[in-house]
């Protein structure tokens, strides 16, 4: 009898002992096939940021301006632009999050673009994004400035100079699709409103005469089109931080410009008559500090680029 239970003692230890350990294996590989699926996913998500940048490089010529290209991915998906200038030229960042499952995994590592300048919301959500161009120049060319917008939100151009109306048509084309998120008439109910001329249902508000873009309380100062369309599509912040970067890129090419301005003139004797005026506006670009500069800088460029395309020896 004392046997029988000194069996049934030592069968009970040996199952509860298997279950145990069989536990304490299915946590393991319950716990391996998690850390696998978040460093996979983790992965994908630097993939995806990563052609998102790829996919931008269609657009960085002159040739694709005024013209849109669609990025479509195959999952409800986050994309976050950010802006770094912690380097002399500063970088471009782009980590995407994607839904899986219903949940969102966790943002994924930034991937960065020293030669990029993209404008967009925090962070655009969707799986369908717009993305179009505009250069600046400042008098030549510096970059191309690249806006990326989510066909899920939806901009209603009211009151818009006729320059940008026309150029809001061209980019939704004659035969507008399904996920067409760009309207100067027409409107949905749930649009984002940029308006040209105030009014009290405005989200953004573009004042084309003090040059400025007021959007949540914050104001952005502007010239020209392509700075324009970056205050609207962007944050104060990342557009004073990709500025900043701007006027880096303008410094260093300036200073290529007057060297080039010295070479044609040693070896032809053709005087382009800007060595000055070049390392004033490296002077000015230099001492930038905010938005507020533009104006100053912007219309002393336009000077230059009047000289430059009426001198005898155009740099550019």
């Amino acid at each position: 009898m004392v046997k029988n239970k000194r069996g049934a003692l030592e069968f009970s230890f040996a199952w509860i002992f298997a279950i145990i350990a069989g536990m304490f294996i299915l946590f393991l590989a319950i716990y391996g096939v998690s850390k696998f699926m978040n460093i996979e996913r983790s992965s994908q998500d630097a993939q995806t940021a990563m052609d998102i940048g790829t996919l931008t490089n269609p657009l960085e010529s002159s040739f694709e301006t005024g013209k849109r290209i669609m990025i479509s991915t195959s999952v409800e998906t986050r994309i976050y632009t950010g802006c770094k200038n912690n380097t002399f030229f500063g970088k471009q960042t782009i980590r995407t999050s994607q839904k899986t499952y219903n949940e969102w995994s966790n943002e994924g590592v930034n991937v960065g673009f020293p030669n990029k300048y993209i404008f967009s919301e925090n962070p655009a959500e969707g799986r369908n994004f717009y993305l179009f161009s505009k250069p600046f120049e400042l008098p030549f060319k510096i970059a191309d400035l690249m806006y990326l917008i989510s066909t899920e939100d939806k901009y209603c151009f009211k009151d818009s100079p006729d320059n940008i109306e026309e150029e809001i048509e061209d980019l939704i084309g004659e035969n507008p699709s399904e996920n067409e998120n760009f309207f100067t008439e027409n409107c949905p109910s749930e649009s984002i409103n940029v308006c040209f001329k105030g009014g009290s249902k405005c989200d953004i508000d573009v004042n084309t005469n003090s040059k400025y873009v007021e959007k949540k309380g914050e104001i952005m100062s502007y010239e020209g089109d392509a700075l324009m369309y970056a205050a609207i599509f962007s944050n104060k912040d990342d557009y004073e931080c990709q500025l900043d970067r701007l006027m880096k890129r303008t410094e260093q090419l300036s200073e290529i410009y007057k060297d080039k301005s010295k070479f044609v003139f040693e070896k032809t004797g053709c005087d382009s008559g800007l060595d000055v005026e070049l390392i004033q506006l490296i002077s000015l670009v230099r001492n930038f500090e905010n938005s507020e500069d533009i104006d100053i800088i912007y219309n002393f460029a336009e000077d230059i680029a009047i000289q430059n395309n009426y001198g005898r020896c155009r740099l550019w």
